[in-house]
């Protein structure tokens, strides 16, 4: 069996789907790997290495119409899904589900439906790893999960490096220093992980999510529990934050806004699966901050929790705050980022091989695979709720 990982094109990505240790992995496996020339290079892993673990190089197109196998961060275009041989899988972030910033509906015309359209013309079994369950047999293939852990890491980095003090308490012979005041809006995996790194650093940390388990969470962990009385909440069955009501939206805006104009730092994680981010700090609230404060916005990429975020920028508001919008926080630490991602999709191929036979074993009722897959045989099989919209 042939695998190929093609370089990134998406501009400004650094990650890499295959890294010198999962070749090694795959090769274990009994899995000739093959990669295009430079695919390792914004993430400091050069050919060299994946050479010396028994990966060839190969030309992109030729790669992509012979291998069985094709990992990748970033969903490929069409014209290169339909190179790829009938019955071939492709693995990675294929980015199912549209967001129309206007009003969270997709457009019939699409990115997406054109890349779906590609995988059922082509025959091609596509495997969306947004789409894992998220269960604790699959937690080794959770890339959201590990992605989103290093981006709650980065934020706090980021946030640090911008302000314009010190996180920790300081005790100086001219006085002591306060410590930060930072805020984290969401409590999901990046959530947790930002409020670690804020604790590590010594900032005082408040924090706040619907689900009354995450807050539980966040509190272990030393931060304080913003906790609003939105009515019923709770979580989806993918362990997701449920959407809230129009009203429920103001009443966390109002208790969240005073937590906002206090804080040094505020970071938001709160996103929503194949949909517009809420909005949850509004212009108001950010005028109410202090001059120098810091705002991460980790849901820019979908419209943002902030208003006057702008994906893929830092921009100052004219009271001085800092809203930061970069996408993908995880490419500012490449080398984990792939090195993390890599093995998500090595697990992934593993959990199913057949040593025997030396093939990837396909159940069609395994939930793993019914939760990730979207297209086989020319045919859309998965069954997610969002796709019967």
């Amino acid at each position: 069996m042939l695998l190929f990982a093609p370089n990134e094109l998406v501009n400004l990505e650094c990650r890499t789907a295959l890294t010198p240790a999962s070749v090694r992995k795959l090769k274990g496996l009994g899995i000739e790997v093959r990669i295009e020339a430079g695919l390792g290079g914004a993430a400091d892993f050069p050919d060299e290495l994946f050479l010396a673990e028994g990966a060839e190089k190969i030309g992109r197109d030729e790669g992509l119409k012979s291998a069985d196998l094709v990992f990748c961060v970033n969903p490929l275009a069409s014209d290169e899904i339909r190179m790829m041989k009938r019955g071939a899988m492709l693995i990675g972030f294929l980015e199912p589900f549209h967001v129309h910033l206007e009003d969270g509906e997709a457009p019939v015309d699409t990115p997406a439906k054109a890349r779906m359209d590609a995988m059922l013309e082509a025959g091609i079994t596509g495997v969306s790893v947004e789409m894992m369950p998220r269960t604790t047999l699959a937690q080794k293939m959770d890339a959201i999960s590990s992605q989103a852990n290093l981006a709650g890491y980065v934020a706090v980095v980021l946030a640090a490096e911008r302000l314009n003090k010190i996180f920790p308490m300081m005790m100086t012979p001219s006085g002591t220093i306060s410590p930060a005041k930072v805020f984290v809006i969401g409590v999901g995996v990046a959530g947790l992980q930002a409020i670690a790194t804020a604790k590590r650093l010594g900032a005082r940390v408040t924090a706040f999510d619907t689900r009354e388990e995450a807050l539980e969470q966040a509190e272990s962990l030393g931060a304080k529990a913003l906790r609003i009385d939105l009515g019923e909440t709770g979580s989806t069955d993918q362990g997701y934050a449920k959407e809230l009501t129009p009203e429920q939206l103001e009443i966390q805006r109002a208790a969240q806004g005073k937590v906002c104009a206090e804080s040094d730092v505020v970071i938001c994680t709160a996103k929503l699966f194949g949909r517009k981010a809420p909005l949850l700090v509004k212009a108001d609230v950010v005028a109410s901050m202090a001059h120098g404060s810091i705002i991460v916005d980790l849901a820019a990429e979908t419209g943002g929790n902030v208003e006057g975020v702008v994906a893929g920028k830092e921009v100052v508001t004219g009271n001085g705050v800092r809203i930061i919008g970069h996408a993908k926080l995880e490419n500012f630490v490449p080398r984990d980022a792939s090195g993390m991602f890599a093995n998500n999709l090595s697990n992934f191929i593993e959990h199913f091989w057949d040593k025997e036979t030396s093939s990837f074993k396909h159940d069609d009722e395994d939930p793993i695979l019914k939760g990730a897959v979207l297209t086989r045989d020319g045919k859309f099989v998965n069954e997610h709720p969002a796709f019967k919209k």
